[in-house]
């Protein structure tokens, strides 16, 4: 990255990388849940069983009249195994937009690259090798690729993943001689969004993931991609009045800030999204007493505030919150989508 400023830069060109497969990873494809599994799963969840009943009926009402149903996740959905649930909605077309941060872009390329992911931090970090995989480097250099191109984040990647053309470029770009293999694409959010021609954006800052750790990294190209999927983002959001749906699971500020301002947005072209329905999944007590009240912690929890209460609020929607762990949480609403749509009861 060039610099022609009075400060001086840390020497990224003097990092040291190393091959992704020496890494020791937390996440494995045995930790996948596959849709198969899960309708066979019971999921005891007492009183969030009737509120995830009622959202999936939203859902598949939402679908069937062609309004958007949008998922905005953060990496913990990826991380614990619950992307083979999207990718099987996202080939039912039951989710129009996927959304995430830049980590679950992360982890969702590790999981397609070496079907792993979830290095050990505290590990890595104390022997400065945290984030230093040199597979990092390609996401770089598809951005660059993509910013050239002037395509989005999360296309560039699925690019990156689906297309050979495209992944020619990126490999010539990072390593002429070494080709790159995706040995488990059929794990991938992305590359399913990708083949299905559902738009995945990616919401990125700079300085906030691994791949801005790396000697190739190019904020231009990364905040570029990432700009134009707000766009996209913004643009679905403006279909979402009369019913439409958007889900936030486990993006504690990220999610929260970019639908906040995607909804004034798609208000202010005059296509206020009237009647939406939200969801926000989350770990938290949920007090929607004190989201008014500014002496309360409660009423910084931007996930509970914005989502949750605000603005199904101020757009005459109707908001949801459900609590528990999403290793559970989203397996059930999987399964109450796919009985919505299907009929019949869950085994």
């Amino acid at each position: 990255m060039k610099y022609n400023g009075r400060y001086p830069l840390f020497p990224a060109d003097r990092i040291g990388t190393y091959p992704v497969v020496e890494r020791s990873n937390r996440v494995t494809l045995e930790n996948l849940l596959s849709p198969d599994s899960v309708l066979r799963t019971r999921y005891d969840l007492e009183d969030q069983g009737a509120t995830l009943a009622k959202l999936a009926l939203r859902i598949a009402a939402a679908i069937r009249s062609d309004r958007p149903v949008i998922w905005f996740i953060g990496a913990h959905v990826v991380k614990n195994g619950l992307g083979p649930l999207l990718v099987d909605l996202i080939r039912r077309r039951a989710i129009t937009l996927v959304a995430t941060n830049g980590a679950g872009a992360i982890h969702d390329f590790e999981l397609a690259l070496i079907g792993q992911t979830s290095e050990h931090v505290p590990r890595g970090l104390s022997e400065g090798r945290f984030g230093m995989a040199r597979e990092f480097g390609y996401i770089n250099a598809a951005l660059a690729e993509g910013e050239e191109q002037k395509l989005g984040f999360g296309e560039a990647l699925g690019r990156f993943i689906c297309d050979p053309v495209f992944r020619h470029a990126v490999e010539t770009r990072l390593a002429p001689n070494r080709q790159v293999d995706f040995t488990h694409a059929e794990t991938s959010i992305i590359a399913a969004a990708y083949e299905q021609g559902v738009p995945l954006t990616v919401h990125v800052g700079v300085g906030t993931d691994v791949i801005d750790q790396h000697p190739n990294f190019d904020g231009s190209a990364k905040g570029g991609c990432s700009g134009r999927d707000f766009l996209i983002f913004a643009q679905e959001i403006t279909r979402v009045g009369g019913g439409g749906v958007v889900l936030n699971v486990s993006s504690a500020v990220t999610g929260p800030e970019v639908l906040l301002k995607a909804v004034s947005m798609a208000g202010n072209v005059g296509k206020a999204p009237a009647g939406i329905v939200t969801a926000d999944f989350d770990l938290s007590p949920y007090c929607p007493d004190n989201m008014q009240n500014e002496s309360s912690p409660d009423y910084y929890v931007r996930h509970q505030k914005s989502v949750a209460t605000r603005i199904p609020q101020a757009f005459g929607g109707e908001g949801f919150y459900v609590r528990g762990d999403h290793r559970v949480t989203v397996p059930r609403l999987y399964q109450e989508i796919i009985r919505s749509l299907e009929g019949g009861p869950i085994t």
